[in-house]
């Protein structure tokens, strides 16, 4: 009877296992052709908002030369990030008597939170300037190695 009922027991673990293997199988199967048929899909999204994105940027490029933009191209600095343009209104005439945040956008595009804070931030009048003096130390070593070669 013990003989019997240990037959059974690796009988049925044996079918557990074929079981398991089969179904583990057959969902991975499943799962792979799932993926297969959604991969067209995933790809066509990614391309547009590749297409999206590219002509977002070529546009924010652009944006000085378009008729209705407000300033001069050639006063108008690109940053990209974290705003398109710095525009130096005056340094035309070579008196800057205004600095400008403009940030490009098209459709129905709205400002990132980043955007956001950095048009708070201007508009509180938190923006100072800064000047940074590179130490002599660096700049000697500098016309020393020059003065070398």
């Amino acid at each position: 009877m013990a003989i019997e009922t240990i037959t059974v027991i690796v009988i049925l673990l044996i079918g557990l296992a074929v079981g398991y293997w089969i179904g583990h199988r057959a969902g991975c199967f499943r799962r792979d052709r799932h993926w297969e048929l959604q991969l067209p899909i995933h790809r066509k999204d990614a391309i547009a908002r590749s297409r999206s994105v590219l002509g977002g940027q070529f546009s924010e490029n652009l944006a000085p030369f378009l008729p209705d933009f407000p300033y001069k191209p050639n006063e108008c600095s690109f940053l990209g990030k974290p705003i398109d343009f710095l525009v130096f209104k005056g340094s035309d005439e070579k008196n800057i008597d205004e600095v400008i945040f403009v940030e490009v956008k098209s459709g129905n595009a709205r400002l990132s939170t980043h955007e956001r804070k950095l048009k708070e931030a201007v508009e509180d009048k938190r923006v100072r300037w800064e000047e940074y003096r590179i130490p002599e130390e660096i700049t000697r070593k500098r016309e020393e190695e020059s003065d070398e070669d």
